[in-house]
């Protein structure tokens, strides 16, 4: 997203110029139209946000997604917006630890939805990694997906940070 986080269409592409792995387009979808621009500029999944979207979008997006050849990242903040999320039928569900009226991060939020969430969805915890310890406590309750922004973009190293955050002994 341009506007919130300074993000362009542009790095997605070189993205994807750069790697062979999946790359998610981490945008705010409300338009059926950005659905086929992340295609186009080679996203591989998109995020649906349940607190932007009604149901009958977010199955709108995620069938269009799926004719494109894409996934869906559904993301929740709450038990509420998990059942919505749930009923989308994406392997991979979202859990947004960060409140969206006061920012603040707790990582008891992925915890707490977590036994919520059946063995064929594939969790990624979202916002609130900062730590070593906070990938090691997620992991520890079989969560093994991060998506994580901030941690990277503060770091003066971002590749350092990441080794750090995951790869370190």
């Amino acid at each position: 997203d341009e506007y919130f986080f300074q993000g362009s269409d542009r790095y997605l592409r070189q993205a994807r110029e750069q790697v062979k792995l999946p790359v998610l387009r981490k945008e705010f979808l409300v338009d059926a139209y950005q659905v086929y621009e992340a295609r186009a500029i080679g996203a591989d999944c998109i995020l649906l946000i349940v607190a932007a979207l009604d149901d009958a979008t977010m199955r709108e997006f995620a069938g269009i997604s799926a004719s494109l050849g894409m996934e869906v990242l559904v993301e929740a903040h709450d038990a509420d917006e998990l059942e919505r999320a749930l009923a989308i039928e994406s392997p991979l569900v979202g859990v947004n630890n960060r409140d969206l009226h006061t920012f603040h991060t707790t990582l008891e939020t992925t915890l707490n939805l977590l036994p919520r969430v059946p063995d064929n969805r594939l969790v990624v915890t979202e916002s609130g990694i900062h730590a070593r310890q906070d990938v090691n406590l997620m992991r520890e309750n079989g969560v093994n997906c991060f998506l994580v922004g901030e941690a990277f973009m503060r770091a003066e190293s971002p590749g350092t940070a990441l080794f750090d955050l995951f790869f370190a002994p």
